[in-house]
């Protein structure tokens, strides 16, 4: 019998949020890459079951076969979601995720300390040159990075400028009831009250991608701060993960932060609509970042960032979140079964995506990726 350890949760405001909070239910077991729960929040996933006698060819076939992997706690509700369905269909599999932060999961795969790695941020062409096997990045889900916010009498959707959020985590705009906040939400009664920037405290692909996004909308953000997965902050306080950022948020009173789009949904955080680059304030929805996505076309090595999309109606935060898996594994059942857990979240795994706040993949993504995914030897 699985079990989750989760932190718990409030009592959710739509189907996306009951069908994630029920995940409690199924099998799962819950540690941090030490063995436990972090002090941040954080926690590691694992979806596993004892390896029947049975096979399933479709499954890798043989006895059990054990994988494990670890990266990114961006994807980690839709991955759980899939490696725990999977298991279901597949007892002779045992899929083990930790979500200890895209830094950790791209420096365990190149150590080939684990059998697939997870990062929201691709890596980068001398990390690959690194590994001996080879690597083939395969992107799985897209979602959206909110500025999530805890302003007592601020309702959701507070309008925050191009101009304005890189301000607040330069620490340049330091009140909430700044007149350049204040201009752009008239009949908000926005309270004299200090700004308190809360960040990721670990090597983050959330942190790489909302920086890249700060760096190439602000010149004052790329020349004192930069893009990166770790950075040096100039204000705020750090927390382990997005569910330790989110904690953190809903503590503290006066507190603003970046998180995946589904944690600030689940937990009932506010967050802002944000300026784009034709103008327009835009929340993040199902539609709005798949009008992001649709105007990105994946290149030959399915590396995409997108840093400051264009589009009216585009969402201004969004990315991909790539799966790392070798080119060559030294056990053949091993990569029958990855490849066969990789085929299954992008067919009957993306029927989840939107129900946990992610974008399900355009059937011509879906189709590249598979292509990429059979090269898996």
């Amino acid at each position: 019998m699985l079990q989750l350890k989760m932190p718990n949760f409030p009592q959710p405001r739509s189907g996306r949020r009951t069908l994630l909070l029920t995940l409690i239910a199924v099998s799962f077991s819950v540690a941090s890459c030490g063995g436990g729960q972090n002090s941040g929040g954080e926690a590691s996933s694992s979806a596993s079951s004892s390896p029947a006698a049975s096979t399933s060819s479709a499954g890798g076939g043989g006895a059990g076969v054990s994988l494990l992997g670890t990266g990114g706690t961006f994807p980690q509700p839709l991955y759980q979601t899939w490696f725990s369905d999977y298991n279901k269909q597949h007892s002779n599999i045992r899929i083990t995720y930790q979500a200890a932060g895209s830094k950790a999961g791209v420096q365990q795969f190149t150590q080939k300390l684990v059998d697939f790695g997870a990062s929201d941020v691709a890596m980068t062409p001398e990390q690959i040159a690194k590994v001996k096997q080879g690597v083939v990045l395969l992107p799985m889900t897209a979602g959206a990075i909110v500025i999530a916010y805890n302003v007592t009498g601020v309702p959701t959707g507070l309008k925050l400028s191009r101009q304005v959020y890189p301000a607040i985590f330069l620490g340049t705009i330091k009140n909430w009831n700044d007149p350049q906040i204040a201009k752009d939400n008239p009949g908000v009664k926005l309270p004299n009250l200090p700004i308190s920037v809360v960040h990721r405290a670990e090597g983050s692909g959330t942190t790489g991608v909302f920086t890249g996004h700060l760096s190439a909308i602000d010149p004052n953000w790329k020349s004192q701060v930069g893009a990166g997965t770790s950075v040096s902050w100039k204000v705020g306080v750090g927390g382990k993960g997005n569910a330790g950022v989110t904690a953190l948020l809903k503590q503290t009173n006066g507190s603003i932060g970046y998180v995946e789009y589904g944690y600030a949904e689940t937990q009932n955080v506010p967050f802002a609509q944000l300026q784009n680059k034709a103008g327009k304030f835009v929340t993040a929805t199902e539609q709005t970042t798949t009008n992001t996505l649709s105007a990105v076309q994946l290149p030959p090595n399915l590396i995409a960032f997108i840093t400051d999309p264009a589009g009216a109606d585009s969402y201004p935060i969004v990315t991909y979140t790539w799966l790392l898996a070798y080119k060559k594994y030294d056990d053949p059942n091993k990569a029958k079964a990855l490849k066969d857990v990789i085929n299954y979240g992008l067919t009957q795994g993306q029927q989840n995506s939107s129900k946990l706040g992610y974008i399900p993949l355009p059937s011509n993504v879906v189709q590249k990726v598979q292509a990429a995914a059979n090269t898996i030897q």
